[in-house]
């Protein structure tokens, strides 16, 4: 005997609110910044930031604007995005009918399949893809906290947080005894070599089969490290749940005074905390290279503060879109939205293939074993080849917005997720 459980099919266009799409679209421009700044292969990195140690003014001016406005905000913001839409899915499920116990498995299926995604976008492009860690973390906390009280959710935000503030403290101390240390020290240059960036032979090596190997270690380690062990992604989902459920995005104006105070908070230690890594790294102050790690769980910590803020500055920029919308209302979202903000929604609306798209227009460009061209630019040549990227995933989505197409790697997964449309599940 087989039970026929009704499933709602996936958001329509209508009811999709502007603050989240604006976000995504957004942070779709601060990724393409930071992930191409691995592609510059032929450059000795500063193991402090990951960013060249040597570059012409111009260069200097493009990593300190990217290690103070980007390096380690997009991901947390991200991932409270990517919460926040588990919880809109499941509030849509529910809300028509679907049996509880059921919409959270078809949150579990989601997060399953965008573990499977990244692993192949992994293997094929690029090793720092973060759908596995974002799967991973949802499979974790869609089990455990899901379903626990509002009360529960900010306990345990505080519980997970705690830890990583902690670690803060204690690399500082630490960081501060080892830069005592000489140069020639045999614990100053181990410290050293663990520290430098072990991702760069997926895009230094020649051979394609050869990258697959070294991005699928690299992914393996980062989504379980990113996803779980460094504890942000955890705590952003948790506040994403309680965002969530009293639909602090989908209703901005309900919340201005509460968006306000994270935009500003948010924004202020999420650009203050990098400062000491930037200046550092223009040389404005020496850090020996064996202290510089101390750089890297300030950056974490001051991330997830940045990535908050970055959402709620979406959250205050969409109430002005909805505004408009209500003011001016029409079926063609660049009339009543406006073209800039008409397009990053149409590029939020398809994240998940612009965001694969970055990929296939930054991998085999610029890694060697594609045309090579990494090797040849700089930091400042890289922004500008990153800006370019984002503004044709913005072409393509306005050129599908227009045509009333879905992105395809949104269809793939809504085929996976949902079935064939008009196919109950049973």
């Amino acid at each position: 005997m087989s039970t026929t459980v009704l499933i709602r099919g996936p958001v329509q266009a209508a009811e999709r609110s502007p603050a989240p799409d604006l976000a995504r679209g957004f942070m779709l421009l601060l990724i393409a910044i930071a992930n191409t700044t691995y592609y510059l292969w032929g450059s000795e990195m500063n193991p402090g930031t990951s960013h060249p140690r040597d570059g012409s003014s111009v260069d200097k001016v493009a990593d300190f604007l990217t290690i103070t406005l980007v390096d380690m905000r997009t991901y947390p913001m991200f991932a409270f995005l990517f919460g926040y839409g588990m919880m809109q899915l499941y509030h849509r499920q529910v809300a028509s009918g679907t049996p509880d116990a059921t919409a959270r498995g078809l949150l579990q299926k989601r997060n399953g399949l965008l573990l499977a995604f990244g692993f192949v976008h992994a293997a094929l492009l690029w090793m720092g893809d973060v759908l596995g860690a974002y799967g991973l973390a949802g499979l974790l906390m869609v089990a455990f906290f899901f379903r626990v009280r509002d009360r529960t959710l900010i306990v345990w935000t505080w519980v997970l947080g705690a830890p990583a503030a902690l670690l803060v403290v204690l690399s500082a101390v630490a960081a501060g005894f080892i830069a005592q240390l000489p140069a020639d020290d045999p614990t100053a240059r181990q410290m050293a070599a663990d520290f430098l960036p072990s991702d760069s032979e997926s895009v230094s090596t020649t051979s394609y089969l050869a990258s697959i190997g070294w991005r699928l270690a690299y992914w393996t380690f980062g989504t379980v490290g990113q996803g779980v062990l460094t504890l942000v992604v955890p705590v952003m989902l948790l506040l994403a749940f309680w965002a969530g459920r009293r639909r602090i995005l989908e209703n901005p104006g309900e919340h201005l005074p509460l968006l306000r105070r994270v935009a500003v908070v948010g924004l202020t230690i999420g650009w203050l905390g990098p400062l000491p890594a930037a200046l550092d790294h223009i040389g404005a102050i020496g850090v020996p290279d064996h202290a510089a790690w101390v750089f890297m769980p300030v950056q974490i910590l001051t991330g997830f503060f940045g990535g908050l803020g970055y959402v709620a500055l979406f959250g205050l920029i969409g109430h002005r879109v909805a505004q408009r919308r209500t003011a001016t209302p029409s079926g063609n979202l660049f009339l009543t939205d406006g073209p800039f903000a008409g397009a990053v929604q149409a590029v939020g609306k398809r994240s998940l293939t612009s965001y694969l798209l970055q990929s296939v227009l930054c991998a085999p460009v610029l890694a060697a074993w594609g045309l090579g061209l990494g090797q040849h630019l700089t930091s400042w040549t890289m922004l500008v080849y990153a800006v370019l990227v984002w503004g044709l995933t913005v072409l393509f989505a306005v050129w599908q917005e227009r045509t009333g197409r879905r992105g395809p790697a949104e269809v793939a997964l809504r085929r996976l997720l949902y079935g064939r449309p008009g196919v109950p599940t049973t």
